[in-house]
């Protein structure tokens, strides 16, 4: 028998009963990713986050109340779905303990969660750090939420990093957190000029969180793994978006992790064979925040328009999102990225009472049109849009849920948006609710 049959077998094998998802960031974050995996969460027996840390809000919707998560999977509102955070999440354990207490006197139950044992730390003086930095920087700031999420990555990439299994074995954690902390304060005071933190509170604090935390830490490498041969129905769950990759975004006005379906293997554990049905989540115009090029941005009523009636304000933040016409040629370039199998267009309904309606479709510099998207910044704020301009369908869609219903005009928009980026349409959000939602493209069967 060769080996290259085994090989084969092994693969057919593997894949011959999966059925898995992935949601992705097709923009630059708050393109309503929620609310999909939220939706996709409901045939799903397992949803695993696999990037990201509490800088990374979602926003769900249902029965009436609003649900904003920080560093929960999208599917802790289904109990019988198993929530992984995966070994890419950086983790606040007070943060998330918080959010876990929040969650629970609402009601929503979240016994169904597993902690990767791999996955990293943040401490109060990553937060510190954060903060100083962005002071120091002054005009060329990053626009972090200085919550803490780069310096911790830093210190993964450093190889000082805390783990999850580290925070677990008390004498293990005293001896790592005694040298970071040293370290970490001399740092603060020397260098930024901030005070330091105290080791024995410090240390009394997180011991405690981890009491709390251990029933839910796992090796969720392995378990995921083992999801995936049972046949279950996994939904893997992006932070962020595409066009905020610390290495094919827009760096360095960019997160620190990998919010592509490349960097969700890595961050769930597992390898990218098992990936399929990747969708891209679309918003139908462009926002993003903090600091960075937007060549389809607004500074017009048509902005304030938007941003006031979409509710365009950070989750985590709340600060007021820059906003554009929709950029097709970056959803182009996030299609390149992530292999696309679909897209899921949201917030088409903000578009209902608009007379006419802009999509780019390219850039240009000095009448000539570029192919790619540049890596050089300076180039990428100079070039011109290219707009293809559409005629709005003037009625309210919230209600409908079959794709053939919706209004022809509306039909045009998101098969442009289609054709532009070579993305089949999977999914079409015609509202905030979890009801309000088309589906094109039915990947899990229950």
């Amino acid at each position: 028998m060769s080996t290259q049959f085994l090989r084969d077998t092994v693969y057919n094998e593997r894949g011959k009963n999966m059925a898995t998802a992935m949601v992705i960031g097709a923009q630059w974050g708050d393109e309503g990713k929620g609310k999909i995996v939220d939706y996709l969460a409901a045939k799903a027996d397992v949803v695993v986050r696999s990037q990201g840390g509490n800088n990374a809000g979602h926003t769900v919707v249902t029965g009436g109340k609003v649900y904003p998560l920080r560093l929960m999977p999208s599917g802790i509102m289904y109990e019988n779905t198993i929530c992984v955070v995966g070994t890419g999440v950086v983790i606040d354990p007070k943060s998330f303990i918080e959010e876990m207490r929040s969650l629970e006197e609402k009601g929503v139950k979240t016994h169904h969660l597993q902690i990767s044992t791999r996955a990293q730390v943040v401490f109060p003086y990553h937060i510190r750090q954060d903060e100083a930095e962005e002071a120091m920087k002054g005009s060329r700031k990053i626009g972090t939420t200085k919550n803490g999420i780069g310096p911790c990555y830093a210190d993964k990439i450093n190889r000082i990093g805390i783990r999850i299994c580290d925070l677990m074995d008390k004498e293990v954690f005293a001896e790592k957190l005694k040298y970071n902390l040293e370290y970490k304060n001399r740092v603060l005071e020397k260098l930024y000029g901030v005070e330091g933190f105290d080791y024995e509170k410090m240390l009394k604090d997180y011991l405690e969180y981890a009491e709390i935390l251990r029933p839910f830490v796992q090796d969720t490498n392995y378990n995921v793994d083992k999801f995936i041969k049972e046949g279950k129905n996994v939904l893997f769950e992006g932070a962020q978006a595409s066009m905020l990759d610390c290495d094919n975004g827009t760096y360095p006005y960019v997160t620190s992790s990998h919010p592509t379906a490349g960097g969700a293997c890595i961050g769930a554990g597992i390898g990218p064979h098992n990936m399929k049905n990747i969708f891209g989540v679309v918003k139908a115009y462009s926002t993003r925040v903090g600091e960075g090029p937007f060549p389809t941005e607004l500074h017009d009523e048509t902005g304030d328009y938007i941003r006031n009636l979409a509710h365009e304000f950070g989750t985590v933040t709340g600060r007021p999102r820059r906003i554009g016409w929709l950029d097709a040629r970056a959803v182009r370039y996030a299609a390149q990225l992530n292999t696309f199998d679909y897209l899921a267009i949201t917030r088409l309904d903000i578009f209902d009472q608009m007379d006419e309606i802009k999509i780019c479709v390219g850039y240009e510099y000095e009448g000539k049109e570029i192919k790619e998207y540049p890596a050089d910044l300076n180039f990428l704020s100079k070039l011109k849009p290219i707009y293809k301009t559409f005629e709005g369908w003037k009625e309210k869609i919230s209600d409908i849920r079959e794709y053939d219903k919706l209004p022809q005009k509306a039909k045009e928009y998101v098969e442009a948006i289609a054709e532009i980026t070579g993305v089949k349409i999977g999914i079409v959000s015609v509202g905030p609710t979890r009801e309000e939602t088309i589906v094109v493209k039915d990947v899990f069967k229950k």
